[in-house]
Formats: structure tokens, sequence, C-alpha cells
């Protein structure tokens, strides 16, 4: 089978995600947004937990006239308690959780000589903290059900290796490829499966908004990196893809 028959979108229930339920982080735009659509087409109930709440609002709304199931939750990962509030929400509402994708992250793009303490500790609060928390919280739900779960991390060419200016950045997404692996040898004994999608460049304000300079035209379409992440929620009960990297054809992860 080829890989684009096997991305392609599931065309029974057997093979679809039909029921189950997935809280993106950053869910309100760019990649977040397109991993919600293309999991929501695929049958997954999605919550799009963001802290820009009318952002993630207004696009619940546009996949809600897709037919898609998604809802809108305030949360802001650096704040422990909101995401003890959000994943207790997310149990009471649904009963269960079966995947969680850690997709929120911000960059603070400054010679180390300029970056502040708090720049600093806000980077590392939100793109490894805030990742560790939700899957310690979000385990702990998979944990207890029947089927277990599976918990996606959003890492970056950036985790493997480095350029100026972005310390804080490759910092946590060093860190945050680290965590996944620990997190999959762990967790595989709970039925929890845990993976890091290596992302390269994407056509999102991410990249866009802070560099304009930046040609789209070498950059990849978020929705084809959103389709890696439903492939792989969509492997057999007996496999795990603990990585993949997805680049633009003019993009290397390495030096």
């Amino acid at each position: 089978m080829s890989l684009p028959a096997l991305l392609a979108p599931p065309s029974t229930d057997a093979a679809s995600l039909r029921g189950r339920v997935v809280v993106v982080t950053g869910g309100a735009r760019g990649l977040g947004a397109a991993i919600a659509q293309v999991l929501g087409e695929s049958g997954a109930r999605v919550v799009l937990a963001d802290h820009a709440i009318e952002a993630a609002q207004d696009r619940a709304a546009v996949l809600a006239e897709r037919d898609i199931d998604a809802i809108a939750m305030p949360l802001d990962v650096t704040d422990a308690a909101a995401c003890e509030r959000t994943v207790e929400t997310i149990r009471a509402r649904f009963g269960r959780l079966d995947a969680l994708v850690n997709n929120a992250a911000i960059d603070v793009t400054a010679p180390l000589a300029e970056l502040t303490i708090e720049q600093i500790h806000s980077v590392l609060a939100t793109n490894l903290a805030g990742p560790f928390v939700m899957a310690k919280l979000c385990a702990a739900l998979m944990a207890g059900q029947r089927g277990g779960g599976h918990i996606v991390n959003i890492a970056s060419t950036a985790s493997k290796r480095a350029w100026p200016n972005a310390s804080a950045y490759h910092a946590t997404k060093w860190g945050l490829l680290g965590l996944s692996h620990a997190l999959h040898a762990e967790l595989r004994p709970q039925g929890i499966k845990v993976c890091a999608i290596v992302a390269g460049g994407m056509r999102t304000p991410f990249l866009l908004d802070r560099f304009p300079e930046l040609d789209p035209g070498l950059l990849q379409d978020p929705l084809n990196v959103a389709r890696v992440v439903r492939f792989v929620l969509l492997q057999p009960e007996e496999t795990v893809i603990p990585e993949v990297t997805v680049l633009p054809v003019r993009e290397t992860s390495w030096p």
C-alpha cells in the first residue's frame, strides 16, 4: 500500500476515530486547528483547548458547520490548576479521554544576552512543563479506562538541530522529544501509547507572522502534518509509532 493510501481518510468505521475523545492544546489556529479538523473529519469528538478562548470558540463553530463534534475549552497550559480543571471537565462531560495532542507552544527569538529570565521561564512553562503536566493528568485518566489512550507530542526539527537566537525554544523541544520517549517506555504497560511528531516548517501563523520574509512555498501545509497525527492514532492495538518526522521536501532535520 502506498503512503498516500495509508494517509487517506478511513473508509470504514473500524478504521476511523468515531467516538474517540481527543483534546488538542493550542487548537484555535495553525497546526492545532488543522489537527482538530482532520481528526474531527475522521469521527473524533475534539476539544479545542486554548488560552485564546474566543478564537477557539470561533474555530469550533467553523468545525460544527462541517458536522464535526467540536467544543472549545479555556486552557493556559502553564497553569497546573487550569490543566486539572480541563481534564476533570473532560472526564465529567465525556467519561473518557482517548488522546491528548500536546500542540500549544510559544517562542521568543532573541540572543541569549537579550532574553529575560521571565521569557525563559515562559517558554519552558508553555513548551515543556505544560505538556508534562497535561501528560501526567491525562495518563491518569487513560490508565483507568478500557482501551487505554494515546499521547501525541508535537516536537519540531528544533529537537534535532540548533540555530542561533532560539536557545529557549531548542531547550524545550529537545526536552519534549526526550519526555516523549521516556513516557513511551513507561506508559506502554498501562495501555497508553506515546508518539513525538517531529514537524518541519509549516504555513502557519507561528512562523509566517514572525518571519514574513519566509517563502511559503518552502513550507508545508499543516494539514499534511495533521494527517500524520491521524495515521499515528489509527495504528492497531499491537503497534505504536514512538516518533515520526514530517518535513517539507526541501528541509532537513539534521545540521
